[in-house]
């Protein structure tokens, strides 16, 4: 009774991980899959299953657009931390920083900072909010931390959809065959009976 539910446990862990990609089942024996419910026609389940691999197509194309966001906003984080542990150092000195700052694409301005303890920090959504040197480190290190382990995250869940794609895909070839391979047989046989 105990591996049942610790194989039940693990496939729960596993639907959570992958959470909202639907897994593809590999079809093992195709003529037991074709005389199930609602797969009357080859067609009909070749439509099934590439409006399938549709959905998976369209879900690797959002992935790929938040591994793209968070792999241009990582980098970004770290220059802000960087940014913010020399600020750190130059908080105690009375002397003014010398620094570039940006103004628009390739557009940059000379600015001489006082030393300060207090940095703004841009949070998204034009909303930009005031902050101790120390809680800024500390936010954006644990925004750092996220950002990362939603990465791992996402790239775990790009594999397994990449699995589904070649599920997918060897279903409809096997579907495929199956239907060639019937028609095949169904044409032999009404040449074999007009003979």
């Amino acid at each position: 009774m105990a591996t049942t539910i610790e194989s039940g446990n693990a496939g729960a862990a596993n639907k959570k991980k992958h959470l909202g990609i639907p897994e593809a089942i590999f079809v093992e024996d195709v003529d037991a899959f074709m005389k199930q419910p609602g797969n009357d026609t080859a067609d009909a389940v070749l439509r099934k299953l590439d409006e399938q691999y549709q959905k998976y197509k369209y879900m690797e194309l959002n992935l790929g657009q938040k591994k793209l966001r968070l792999k241009s906003q990582i980098p970004q984080i770290k220059q802000t931390l960087e940014i913010l542990r020399h600020m750190q150092k130059k908080k105690d000195t009375t002397d003014p920083m010398e620094t570039h700052f940006l103004l628009a694409d390739n557009v940059y301005c000379k600015a001489s900072v006082p030393p300060t303890d207090k940095v703004c920090l841009w949070l998204g959504a034009n909303v930009m909010l005031e902050y101790d040197i120390d809680a800024a480190q500390a936010l954006l290190e644990k925004n750092l931390a996220t950002a990362s382990r939603n990465l791992d995250s996402l790239e775990e869940d790009l594999d397994f959809l990449r699995d589904q794609f070649t599920t997918t895909e060897v279903n409809m070839a096997r579907v495929y065959n199956w239907d060639v391979k019937r028609r095949s047989k169904d044409n032999l046989l009404k040449s074999a009976e007009r003979s």
